[in-house]
């Protein structure tokens, strides 16, 4: 063995050379300084400005300044290399849907002979929303009634049947109801099973709190529910353009099954379960 006679490399450790930076996503709530300023502050925004990423310091004397994305900066101490947040992971394909079902990756299945009626167009759109995936992927297709006066003359076109079968949600299902007396006529049937809330509209199956208000106005029997809505929430009613655009903002609250109430949830599971046994097609 012979000993090296010139010693280690000198260049090997230059007291000058800058440490390697470690790299840091930027995110609120990082205490950095600004090695050429000197300023130090706590990260509170990050974002885009004209295109590139910067994030905004906040001292303790509530002093706020923007800075590049990069190197230049310390985090206790040390250098470190500033880069925009990491991306969000995507959603896992097990998410819930508006119903409270999984959410399943496959495509519709073809339509069932099997349909759901409702009574009008507000209480299709409302189950479309919240029931809309689990409908499509289950094939089952909503029809309206609109109004249940017509429910004999529609059985009578559909011929249900225990293999064909018509699950129907009615609105004011109440003990003496116009709706409940009808129901009775037909409840008997093969393939027909009958079910509703107890409200007046499909408007008031919708949580109070989730439009913003405390409750439901009260509207006198005789006076249209969805004029006499409007006009107490202060909002246009005078024309079928008026009730239109009142639904719709009022659907627009609607993000999922927690904003219904239960009176319809367990009566629309019903539906769903007696048209999807696997007995009926």
């Amino acid at each position: 063995m012979f000993s090296d006679p010139y010693g280690r490399d000198v260049l090997s450790d230059d007291p000058h050379r800058a440490p390697e930076s470690l790299i840091v996503h930027a995110t609120a709530g990082l205490i950095i300084e600004d090695v050429q300023s000197g300023f130090v502050g706590e990260i509170i925004k990050v974002g885009r400005v004209a295109g590139s990423w910067q994030f905004q310091l906040e001292d303790r004397r509530g002093v706020r300044r923007s800075f590049p994305m990069g190197r230049g900066y310390w985090i206790e101490g040390k250098p470190v290399e500033l880069v925009a947040p990491a991306p969000r992971p995507k959603k896992s394909e097990r998410a819930i849907n508006a119903a409270g079902s999984l959410h399943v990756a496959r495509r519709a299945r073809t339509a069932r002979e099997s349909r759901i009626w409702v009574e009008g167009k507000h209480d299709a759109e409302l189950v479309a929303k919240v029931w809309g995936e689990d409908l499509a992927l289950e094939g089952i297709v909503v029809e309206e009634l609109l109004g249940v006066d017509r429910l004999e003359e529609m059985i009578v076109q559909f011929q249900p049947s225990e293999t064909r079968r018509a699950g129907i949600l009615v609105d004011h299902l109440v003990s003496g109801s116009k709706e409940s007396r009808i129901a009775e006529r037909f409840a008997h049937l093969p393939g027909v099973l009958i079910l509703g809330h107890p409200y007046v509209d499909v408007w008031q199956a919708i949580k109070p709190a989730a439009v913003g208000i405390s409750a439901w106005p009260s509207v006198p029997r005789g006076e249209d529910i969805k004029e006499g809505t409007l006009r107490r929430l202060g909002l246009p009613h005078e024309s079928a353009a008026d009730i239109g655009r009142g639904w719709a903002r009022i659907l627009s609250n609607v993000r999922s099954y927690k904003d219904l109430e239960s009176s319809l949830l367990g009566r629309m599971e019903e539906l769903i379960d007696f048209l999807t046994e696997p007995e009926a097609r």
